[in-house]
């Protein structure tokens, strides 16, 4: 994303701290630091201080420990890290459990005062207006406040609207909760303003963009359009929302929601008429399940035409070594020296459907004996699982494994003449790195680029995080025009996201397609920090978030006949058998609590300002 001048936050923030004083012998001019009125009589160093806004974006999701760890999509193999803590449903005010950097409530309010000070500051500008650079920052500060404000209330519910800069002459720093509707009313209007003012402004990319504003008041309206901000039916759902004092905190307590998702669907369509954007939309037909499975990961790697589908996106310099560059290290196999952090489970496995658009199901035989063929294209795309083809390994490694084959299973083989079993070199009992293992019998193949020259544990890779996508939107318009009973409005959008995955059209109604289209954002969106909030505004988390997380064992049995001294995995030498288990209770014991659809304000915070009042079940 930085690739543009940038002067550190420190060098630039550190001037709107400092007292003066009226001794001469210290009223001197310090080296590292500029003051006020330098910065903002000076254009670039404005725009510097404008850059610095977004580095509260962090990675995005290429963290250690991924929103995805929280949801039914993975679990995080390390302990300690207070994943567990949010699973479990033991979050709390004193210890909420794990919360990155882009959700932590005083980073995101810091970032937003320093959005508060280049607005403050822009709306006089003390130098020349060249190229409109003046409307081109204040739309930048304008959509990463509006940013910022949407990561609080996504997450919190409605929090305090701060719209200045406080002084130290400033009496009072306190400031109560607003409602969920005034926050979401800040905002859009924030969103549209940077909107206009971004009209036609050539940016780099990674930089707020009149695209990137539509695209989140889009995201904005379909979540309040959704059952969980909707207030009565909130409380219908949910015994902690049933139970809050101030409901108007977390949702909109009046009006039509007919009205909520008409607008959503506007907001979603202003976005698809955007030039310039999407991937491979507007077929008629499946493409060929080759084709489908290319298309999917030149989307999560950004080329091939990949990278039209991002509309705001963080992206990595390498000379900067970035953790966002080491998404590989994080995830890829422990048989590679990597680290296996969040690696998938079952329940997500099993809800790619096969290539006809059926389900996958466990009962019928010809599924539980291949499970992973015959399957919609995105998966081999996004996992990897026993017999899939990867990188090279090690030179230590490549003996063991010469056919370079992703290896999660038992195997028998014959050594010295004898029958033994051999765990594979990707498993928690491999030879390799036995710590370091999945538990779940899957790794994460997608944002990992394939290039055999990247070898992940010493490689780092450029790949852009995408906070807003393209067909993020196509889906906000599907979901709304499913909600509104315009069926065949939402299969023509739905099918041309299927048809580029390879996968046969929607035909169904009603309920039937609201689940199909359900099902297909979680498949698409997986791992982009969808899952998180999508099941927590549909209100399904008690039984999607809240399963117990399952785990494969895979079993190779040689047959009659065959002998095998090096393993590769091969159904003409093997049987293979599949055999679903739960993940150990002392590992992770998932369960749900209504009160964790929102997120504890600390204790810290409370403590700090009387004038909030925390969420409900806390």
């Amino acid at each position: 994303m930085k690739q543009y001048k940038k002067i550190t936050l420190s060098l630039i923030m550190a001037s709107f701290f400092t007292v003066s004083c009226n001794d001469n012998f210290v009223d001197t001019k310090p080296l590292d630091q500029l003051s006020e009125n330098v910065v903002w009589s000076d254009a670039s160093l404005a725009e510097a201080f404008v850059s610095e806004l977004y580095g509260g974006l962090g990675v995005g999701g290429f963290n250690e420990q991924m929103l995805a760890s929280l949801t039914d999509e993975t679990i995080f193999t390390h302990p300690g890290r207070g994943i567990t803590t949010v699973t479990e449903g033991r979050s709390n005010p004193a210890d909420p459990g794990w919360i990155n950097g882009t959700i932590s409530w005083p980073n995101m309010y810091s970032r937003i005062r320093a959005c508060n000070l280049a607005l403050q500051n822009l709306a006089k500008p003390q130098f020349p207006n060249t190229n409109n650079i003046v409307e081109r920052l204040i739309g930048e500060a304008k959509f990463m406040r509006a940013y910022y404000y949407h990561q609080l209330v996504r997450y919190y519910g409605g929090v305090p609207i701060v719209d200045k800069a406080f002084a130290l002459t400033d009496s009072d720093f306190l400031s109560a909760r607003n409602t969920y509707e005034e926050c979401l009313n800040f905002i859009v209007k924030d969103l549209d303003e940077a909107a206009v003012l971004l009209d036609g402004k050539s940016l780099q990319k990674g930089r707020a963009t009149k695209a990137s504003a539509l695209a989140l008041k889009s995201r904005m309206l379909i979540y309040a359009a959704s059952d969980l901000y909707d207030v009565p039916t909130a409380k219908a759902k949910s015994k902690a929302m049933a139970t809050a004092t101030k409901p108007e905190l977390l949702g909109l307590v009046s009006g039509s929601r007919t009205e909520r998702w008409q607008k959503a669907k506007a907001a979603a369509k202003a976005v698809l008429d955007v030039p310039g954007f999407g991937f491979l939309l507007g077929l008629s037909a499946p493409v060929t399940a080759d084709q489908a499975a290319t298309n999917y990961v030149n989307q999560s790697l950004a080329k091939n035409g990949g990278q039209n589908e991002i509309i705001f996106g963080r992206y990595f310099i390498q000379t900067k070594n970035e953790d966002g560059g080491r998404i590989g290290l994080f995830n890829g196999p422990n048989g590679y020296n990597n680290w296996a952090g969040n690696t998938p489970i079952q329940e997500l496995i099993d809800d790619y459907e096969m290539m006809d658009g059926s389900k996958f199901d466990w009962n019928k035989p010809d599924h539980a004996s291949k499970p992973y063929d015959n399957r919609d294209p995105r998966l081999k795309s996004t996992i990897l699982y026993e017999g899939s083809p990867w990188k090279p390994r090690s030179a230590s490694a490549a003996p063991l494994d010469p056919a370079n084959q992703i290896q999660t299973g038992e195997y028998e083989i014959i050594s010295g003449g004898v029958k033994k079993v051999q765990f594979g070199l990707d498993t928690r009992k491999s030879s390799i790195e036995d710590w370091n293992g999945s538990y779940t019998g899957y790794y994460m193949r997608k944002f990992t680029d394939p290039n055999p020259n990247l070898v992940d544990q010493n490689s780092w890779q450029q790949i852009p995080w995408p906070f807003l996508r393209y067909t993020e939107s196509v889906f906000n318009y599907v979901e709304a025009c499913i909600e509104l009973g315009e069926d065949a409005e939402a299969k023509k959008w739905l099918n041309q996201i299927r048809f580029r995955a390879g996968m046969p059209a929607a035909t169904e109604t009603g309920d039937a397609l609201r689940q199909r289209y359900r099902n297909e954002r979680r498949v698409e969106m997986v791992f982009e920090e969808q899952r998180y909030h999508d099941a927590r505004r549909w209100m399904i988390a008690p039984t999607t978030l809240g399963r117990k997380a399952s785990i494969i064992n895979i079993k190779g049995t040689l047959k009659a006949g065959k002998t095998v001294a090096i393993y590769k995995y091969d159904p003409t030498n093997y049987d293979y058998n599949y055999s679903v288990g739960k993940i150990d209770p002392g590992k992770e014991n998932r369960t749900w609590d209504d009160k964790i659809y929102f997120l504890p304000i600390s204790r810290d915070e409370i403590n700090r300002n009387n004038k909030l009042i925390q969420n409900p079940g806390y």
